[in-house]
């Protein structure tokens, strides 16, 4: 019983600590004049990855890699499938051409590109160098981009009032990369131990349970930002994390100790995260949004993967 307080309780310790470093991050960065889109892509999606990265590291330190991998490969195929599919259900997205010229193109070689590093059974530290290059190369990039082309208005003179805020907005931000940490630790713990009781792989509980666990921040931002008229906060975050699981949370995952692959990830799961990034091409550039219907397919799809998941794995 004990495992499973465990992990509920890092779940809510996941969740929690992710809305207060989104809450925290988001407002400094709107108070420094960063447009939507950009936080979206950066600060958002860093900062509702950080749960699968604490998740990550804690796994691996506990010799639980499949665990991290099949995290990482669970949360990209339920953010595109059921978080964006979910969101475009309320309102038809609409892309900005960035996202289909660069964004897109990225999510998809990230996929790529993991499928072919894990097919030799193992996700090396060279493996994770060249991932979290990838995602440094990716940010700055996309900062530069914003850059260039940002319509945001000029700074405004900050008040002693502002500071105070600056700083309380500091605060819940330090306060959520804590508590997310103390959450993973409950997570990774409980999550072994209901694996072992279930008799099920560490893989299985990282595909399923972590993965819709920690995707939860993503969820909420992602629809609230929908339903605020935010749409372009909902997909910069969504493709922004899906690219940033991969890069920089497997790559810095690795980067502390190589990743165990398991045949099943090789052979199932990674290929799938890597065709539902694939699925994404057709569907963004066919008249460059994500309709209600093709929002209401990608749930679907999703809940026939979760069931195939549960019959054929169980």
């Amino acid at each position: 019983m004990t495992e499973y307080v465990l992990v509920v309780a890092g779940l809510a310790g996941l969740i929690l600590g992710a809305e207060l470093l989104v809450r925290g991050g988001s407002a400094i960065a709107t108070r420094l004049g960063v447009s939507p889109l950009l936080v979206g892509l950066t600060v958002v999606s860093i900062g509702t990855s950080l749960p699968e990265l604490a998740v990550g590291i804690d796994a691996t330190l506990n010799d639980a890699g499949p665990l991290a991998v099949g995290n990482i490969a669970g949360t990209n195929i339920v953010n595109i499938l059921l978080i964006l599919g979910l969101s475009a259900a309320l309102v038809p997205l609409a892309l900005r051409p960035q996202t289909v010229r660069f964004d897109l193109p990225v999510m998809v070689i990230s996929a790529l590109l993991l499928l072919i590093l894990c097919a030799n059974g193992t996700l090396s530290r060279y493996d994770g160098l060249a991932l979290v290059a990838i995602a440094v190369a990716y940010t700055v990039w996309s900062i530069r981009q914003e850059l260039v082309t940002r319509d945001t208005l000029p700074l405004e003179n900050h008040t002693a009032q502002d500071a105070g805020s600056m700083w309380w907005r500091g605060a819940q931000l330090v306060a959520g990369i804590g508590v997310v940490v103390i959450g993973a630790e409950w997570l990774v713990d409980g999550s072994v131990q209901v694996a072992t009781d279930l008799g099920v792989s560490e893989a299985f509980i990282g595909l399923t349970i972590i993965a819709i666990g920690t995707s939860a921040p993503e969820l909420a931002t992602t629809v609230m930002s929908t339903i605020r008229g935010d749409r372009d906060l909902a997909i910069g975050n969504l493709i922004g994390s899906s690219v940033y699981n991969v890069t920089f949370i497997l790559g810095a995952t690795a980067l502390v100790r190589p990743l165990e692959v398991t045949d099943e990830l090789i052979r199932i799961d990674i290929p799938l995260m890597a065709a539902v990034a694939l699925l994404c091409i057709p569907v963004f550039i066919t008249g460059r949004k994500v309709t209600r219907a093709e929002g209401v397919g990608f749930v679907l799809v999703y809940c026939v993967y979760l069931g195939l998941l549960i019959a054929f794995r169980t």
